[in-house]
């Protein structure tokens, strides 16, 4: 997962970019990139870290431009290197700037298309280079004297069909406009807003809704899947109806990756997780179990044990305090990584779990490792019995749509049974969210759509993955033995993904 944003409007937008970025911050905390257009260049920036450590006031002045387009990165594959940050440009046709959320499947396949029929050779192992480079290609056999919108929604098209996966995406096209559209199942989010100005109105897109919050933008729509809009150099907005295929928009997003002021889908993602923990009192109940108490993971758990403490009839406190200067420990590269900021991240109060049966809900149980982190740290604050819940289901399956699962060998829950992980994370009860409940939460409705549950099911809506799935399960493999790909010459064969 990473955050995106894209504005166009009658003034520089570098200022409400930087704002938009930060309320993304949640989605990427490994790189940051903006790139503007002020009508006749481009100017990009972009560096490790968070946006408030990459964009200083020095580059912020640098960034002129009535277009723009912006990135926080969270990596999933390969190493955090600043050269794998977005946003991409390449200077033809026309001049094209990308970002994109997501991860594309079938890079095998893509590359060589693009090395044998189109002389393409990617500079990086980022997937987004993929996406870029098949657009271009495809928008280059246009009579681009006179480039039409059908022009572009047709390179689009065909960019949707040869590109597989999950992925939205955000183009700057120098002197025409800027350009919005995700994959055909529409896995990945992505909404429109507009505010208007004495000067005009400025339009933008971004990954969640909550960044129009933040920038008094109105909300105007979500970009449906296989859906693109072009909003072109008149403020005019021209859609490209997508495609009549089953929605499958990542659950996972309404469970973990989500702010919770955000709605997707029209959907308020903090309600919707608050039904989680609401379902979840059968099963605590039909277990036997009677916490004392209800507490939460800071913070993605809270609205779930909030609403499991509700429909349970016992309290809820915030018993496990976090540090809001640490990041999110579930996007940190590594396991060690993501054990040290837990144990820097959460402090128990022992007055409050002292002697109590606890119940601590968090979003889901992806390892392991830090779910037994914090029974250690609740159980040396003196609990007498720790429940461990989780609103998710059990994730038994790799995710190759963005989310760091790709790999079978790091999921308990494909490799041991419920019991084996409750004596593993040491708790006294383990519970897990029932997939038959998930689905009938996340049913078609309010224009909602399918979700995909592919982590929890093993079902993947772009169909048979194993090809892809071996492929990916090997570059990871490879990374994580030391052989990093991209301290290699990029093969033009099979580049590897990294990005997402």
């Amino acid at each position: 997962m990473c955050g995106i944003v894209g504005f166009h409007g009658p003034d520089d937008v570098v200022a409400d970019m930087v704002v938009g970025l930060t309320a993304l911050q949640h989605r990427g905390q490994d790189a940051a990139g903006i790139a503007t257009f002020d009508g006749s260049a481009f100017h990009l920036h972009k560096g490790q870290g968070l946006v408030n450590d990459v964009f200083k006031k020095k580059q912020v002045k640098k960034l002129k431009g009535h277009s723009g387009i912006g990135h926080v990165r969270y990596t999933t594959q390969g190493a955090n290197d600043s050269n794998l940050a977005q946003p991409f440009t390449t200077s033809y046709p026309f001049g094209l700037a990308m970002v994109h959320n997501g991860n594309v499947i079938n890079f095998r396949d893509v590359a060589k298309r693009l090395h044998d029929q189109y002389h393409v050779l990617p500079k990086t192992t980022n997937d987004l280079e993929l996406i870029m480079y098949t657009f271009a290609s495809e928008l280059r056999v246009k009579d681009l004297d006179h480039l039409s919108v059908v022009d572009i929604f047709d390179a689009v098209e065909t960019t949707q069909e040869l590109v597989e996966g999950a992925y939205a995406t955000i183009t700057l096209i120098a002197g025409h406009g800027l350009l919005a559209f995700t994959d055909r199942l529409g896995i990945r989010p992505l909404v429109l807003g507009r505010r208007d100005t004495e000067a005009g109105p400025i339009y933008a897109f971004a990954s969640e809704s909550t960044c129009f919050d933040f920038l008094g933008f109105e909300f105007v729509k979500n970009v449906g899947p296989g859906q693109a809009v072009f909003i072109d150099n008149d403020f005019q907005v021209h859609f490209k109806n997508p495609y009549a295929l089953p929605k499958a928009f990542c659950a996972f997003e309404q469970i973990y990756f989500a702010r919770e002021d955000s709605v997707i889908h029209g959907r308020l993602v903090a309600r919707e997780r608050v039904r989680l923990g609401k379902v979840l009192a059968r099963k605590v109940a039909n277990a036997g179990l009677r916490p004392d108490m209800v507490i939460d993971v800071p913070s993605s758990g809270y609205f779930a044990a909030s609403g499991l403490a509700e429909a349970i009839g016992v309290p809820y406190r915030r018993a496990l305090v976090k540090n809001n200067h640490m990041g999110r420990s579930f996007i940190v590269a590594t396991q060690a990584g993501r054990e040290d900021v837990v144990k820097k991240k959460l402090n128990p109060i022992r007055e409050f779990v002292e002697g109590k049966k606890v119940a601590v809900v968090d979003d889901s149980i992806v390892r392991g490792t830090t779910s037994r982190r914090i029974v250690r740290l609740l159980r040396d604050a003196g609990a007498a019995e720790v429940y461990f819940i989780s609103s998710a289901p059990p994730i038994v399956s790799p995710c190759i749509y963005g989310i760091d699962m790709a790999m079978s060998t790091e999921l308990i829950a494909a490799n041991y049974t419920e019991d084996e992980i409750c004596r593993y994370i040491e708790a006294d009860k383990v519970i897990y969210q029932d997939l038959e409940d998930l689905q009938e939460l996340f049913a078609e409705e309010k224009g909602h759509g399918g979700s995909c549950f592919a982590c929890f099911s093993g079902r993947y809506p772009t169909g048979d993955v194993t090809h892809y799935l071996r492929h990916v399960q090997e570059e990871r493999a490879s990374h994580r033995s030391g052989k990093d790909k991209k301290t290699q010459s990029v093969s033009a064969k099979a580049p590897a993904p990294t990005e997402h």
